[in-house]
């Protein structure tokens, strides 16, 4: 990870210079390196001033439909947006399923969790399955457990790779 944030970085800093010399005359074409140079910041692509506005306004030519910018200068490519408005806490996975409200999220252990006692049944009670006891310095009771998935303050993303840097998810 770390080969492809330094080989990022000197992406940026080779772009930096074209950047300068032409901010004052930025063209259409243009728009699409800066948006590029931009992304390929490892801290984020807004972390500086200059990259706000490009960024800002490629944020809503995205969520109005329209295509990523181009740059002929940079061999990139660019996922089409995505929308993933949900994630899970570590040791936990994301699973959906249909439920009273129609398609539902939920977070699942990975593990099964120690619960209280009162959640476990004997052998012969069948309504919680999922809960089983296992011995460990005495009895406990596990099962996996299911919690409410937290929800991403910018749901939206798109895929940047830039030829010879690697690959960043940006979210928006």
């Amino acid at each position: 990870m770390n080969k492809s944030l330094t080989r990022a970085f000197v992406a940026a800093a080779s772009l930096a210079p074209f950047y300068l010399v032409f901010e004052s005359k930025a063209q259409a074409g243009e728009w699409g390196c800066q948006v590029i140079l931009c992304l390929s910041n490892p801290s984020g692509p807004t972390q500086y001033a200059e990259c706000r506005a490009p960024i800002h306004r490629l944020w809503r030519a995205l969520a109005r439909g329209r295509s990523f910018p181009t740059c002929g200068s940079v061999g990139f490519q660019a996922s089409r947006p995505r929308y993933d408005p949900y994630y899970c806490s570590d040791g936990y996975r994301l699973t959906t399923r249909y439920g009273n409200h129609g398609l539902e999220a939920s977070c699942i252990s990975t593990t099964p969790q120690t619960v209280s006692n009162a959640e476990c049944y004997s052998n012969d009670d069948r309504r919680n399955s999922s809960a089983v006891w296992r011995r460990r310095d005495g009895r406990t009771c596990q099962r996996y457990v299911t919690t409410r998935p937290n929800v991403r303050p910018q749901p939206h993303y798109i895929d940047v790779i830039i030829d010879g840097v690697g690959k960043q998810r940006v979210w928006y």
